[in-house]
Formats: structure tokens, C-alpha cells, sequence
């Protein structure tokens, strides 16, 4: 025990430049979890990029534990959080899914998805029971190979190094596999979106599909750093890289804040400009999955999901396009409900029941507005359309 504690002590303290760069990305790694967790709902998809950004911080803590030396004080963890390097790739695409396809993540459907991540800690379980020194040695083999080795207990067993000698190639596997499946999903979501090119604000699938790139840069890195050093002496450069991919994802995150917007500098009854807003961006977010189909779509509820003041809302559309707020949902629901009654697809739905397939609450409403914008019922309609046939 002595001279096992002996080679612990001769083990270096390190702090560089380096170190205190990985350390403020870990800081605010964690820092940022802890307000995606306070802030956000369980069942959102931002819930699952703070567990991928909280999976992200505790492995950079430990290669940044064993960087700087401090691992020879909690050397029974040393190699841990190996299980949760498999989980990175896998969340980055949960978070991706959830996003683009507006679908929650289920366990019970995408269990196979975790299945290595679970599986690799039982392969593992002797590494975990073998005595310190074991531990200590595989540290000063990767990390410090010009200090002695200790003596390990003659009954120790190393079965559990053949699954460990692939890890690397696992986690390669993972991150190709997973940067495919959600590429797949950028490019599919990217067909069907409608996103003006005046729109400034970083929208859901620009997010995306910058991760997409940082996922590529970053499986590089790791590809280059495998093939350039044994062990994880080299992984503080991919730890460098995932720090700077979190200061960037902050930087995304506060220009999203609404601390920015003049809704939320201004007081309650105060007037706002109508320059705060433009009506490609009011035009996007209702046609985005068909929002203005919704029979519960209001005002209120737009001017929320712009994060802007009503008033703002009201004054772009009537000065845009000279139309109050619900004549201007009501045309483009007219417009769908032209189509499907014409549609043999709705040709079992009554009058009535399409009306409400694109929002209208009522019969009345339906008719009323209809009339207003195409001058006839929709009966009228439907007649005079057959007749040119």
C-alpha cells in the first residue's frame, strides 16, 4: 500500500492554458443544464439536448481529471464515464428526432438505441472490482507512461480488456452511425420547410443543421486523434472541441433569449414599432406545420410563440397586407378548405366537418367567412365547380 501510494505521489499536477480552457467549457457546460432542466418541459426536445449536453460535461470532467493529474485522487473512477461517451451521439439524434419531427422521445419505442450504451458497463463490471492498482496503472499507461507501474494481485483477471480495446471503435461507430440517421433527418425536414431567407433568427432547422457540421468536425477530430495517439493521452484535443462547440451553442441560446426583444423592454400599454417585427417571419411560424390550421390559434397565442407584443402583430399584418389578424388566418383557411372540398380525399367529410378540419370553430363561421372571400357558400361553390367540369 505504501508504494502504491508512493507512485501516486509522483504523479504531476498539471494547470496550463489548456486546462483552464477545459475547465470554463465544463463550467458552463454545466451551468447551461442546469437552466435547460429549470426552464424547460419534460416532454420538450430541449430537455433532451441538456441531457446530451450533461452526458457531454461529466466525460470532459474526467479527461480533464486525468489532463491535469487531479485523477489520482478519485482514481477508482478512472474510466466510469466510458459508458456515457456512448451516449453522446445517440442524444445529439433523440434531440434532433424530437426537433424536426415533432415526436417525443420514447423509451419504450427507441430502447435499441441505448442498448451498447447499457450493455458496454457489464462488460466492464471486472474492470470495476479490480483493485486500485489496476485502476492506477491503466492511468499511468495512458496519461504518465514514463512513471513505474505498480504490482497488481496475482489472481487478477483481464477478460474484460477485449471489449475495452474496441472502445474506440465503438464510439467511432456511434458517432458515424448517428450523424447519418440525423443528417437524414436535416435533409428530409429541409424539403418540406418554408422558411423565408429574411427571417434573422436562428431558426429550429439552422440549429440543427449546424450541429449536424460541429458533428462532423468533431468526428473528424476524433478519427485523426485515434489514429495519433494510443489511449486518451490525445483526447484533451477533443475535449478543446467540445468545449468550443459549447460556447457556441450558449452563444445560440442567449440570441434566442427574449432579454433582446422590444416586447420585453417595453411596458405593458406601451406602443411598439412595427419595425420590432416583419411579416416574413409572422408568415413562416403559422405555415410552419400548418399552425394556422389550429383551431386554437389566436392572437395571443401567435404574438407567444414570436415572443413579441400583439399590438406588433396586429400593426405588421394590417399595414402589410391592409387585413385585420382574423381575416388574414381565415383567407389562407378558406383557401385549404377550397381544396378539400374539391378533393376527393375529403369527398366523405360533410361541409361542415371540413370547415373544421381547417380551424373554424362553428358552422357560421365557416359560411361567413367563406362568403366573405370567394362570394358564394360553400355549397354554391362546390356546384359551380362540378358545373365546369
Amino acid at each position: 500500500m505504501e508504494h502504491l501510494e508512493a507512485i501516486i505521489d509522483q504523479i504531476p499536477i498539471r494547470h496550463n492554458l489548456v486546462s483552464h480552457f477545459m475547465f470554463l467549457g465544463i463550467s458552463q457546460a454545466y451551468f447551461l443544464t442546469i437552466i435547460i432542466f429549470l426552464r424547460s418541459k419534460a416532454s420538450s426536445p430541449i430537455r433532451i439536448f441538456g441531457w446530451s449536453l450533461l452526458f457531454q460535461a461529466i466525460v470532459c470532467t474526467d479527461t480533464y481529471l486525468c489532463y491535469t493529474g487531479l485523477m489520482k485522487y478519485t482514481l477508482q473512477w478512472n474510466d466510469s464515464t466510458e459508458f456515457l461517451v456512448l451516449m453522446i451521439a445517440p442524444s445529439i439524434y433523440f434531440f434532433t428526432y424530437a426537433l424536426l419531427e415533432r415526436r417525443p422521445f420514447n423509451l419504450k419505442k427507441h430502447w435499441p438505441h441505448i442498448l451498447v450504451p447499457l450493455l458496454y458497463p457489464i462488460t466492464q463490471i471486472g474492470y470495476f472490482l479490480n483493485p486500485l492498482s489496476v485502476k492506477l496503472n491503466a492511468y499511468l499507461d495512458a496519461y504518465h507512461p514514463s512513471i513505474s507501474m505498480v504490482q497488481v494481485p496475482e489472481n487478477v483477471t483481464y477478460h474484460y480488456q477485449i471489449i475495452k480495446d474496441e472502445f474506440r471503435w465503438l464510439v467511432l461507430l456511434s458517432f458515424a452511425i448517428y450523424l447519418g440517421l440525423s443528417i437524414r433527418l436535416v435533409l428530409n425536414s429541409r424539403k418540406n420547410r418554408k422558411i423565408s431567407a429574411k427571417q434573422i433568427r436562428v431558426d429550429k432547422y439552422a440549429f440543427t443543421r449546424n450541429t449536424m457540421v460541429f458533428l462532423v468536425l468533431l468526428l473528424t477530430l476524433i478519427f485523426v486523434v485515434y489514429l495519433n495517439f494510443e489511449d486518451d493521452a490525445g483526447d484533451h484535443y477533443i475535449v478543446l472541441s467540445m468545449t468550443t462547440i459549447t460556447y457556441i451553442s450558449s452563444f445560440f441560446i442567449l440570441s434566442e433569449s427574449r432579454f433582446f426583444e422590444n416586447s420585453w423592454l417595453a411596458d405593458r400599454y406601451e406602443t411598439l414599432t412595427v419595425d420590432s417585427l416583419d411579416i416574413e417571419r409572422i408568415e413562416s411560424t403559422i405555415m410552419e406545420d400548418s399552425y394556422f390550421l389550429s383551431p386554437e390559434l389566436s392572437l395571443k397565442r401567435l404574438s407567444e410563440r414570436l415572443e413579441v407584443n400583439s399590438n406588433v402583430v396586429s400593426k405588421t399584418i394590417n399595414s402589410e397586407l391592409q387585413l385585420n389578424f382574423n381575416d388574414y388566418i381565415n383567407q389562407k383557411r378558406v383557401r385549404v378548405a377550397q381544396e378539400r372540398l374539391l378533393s376527393a380525399d375529403f369527398a366523405h367529410l360533410t361541409v361542415e366537418a371540413i370547415g373544421n378540419s381547417v380551424g373554424f370553430n362553428s358552422k357560421s363561421a365557416f359560411y361567413t367567412a367563406f362568403k366573405k372571400f370567394v362570394g358564394l357558400s360553400p355549397s354554391a361553390f362546390v356546384k359551380q365547380k362540378k358545373a365546369l367540369k
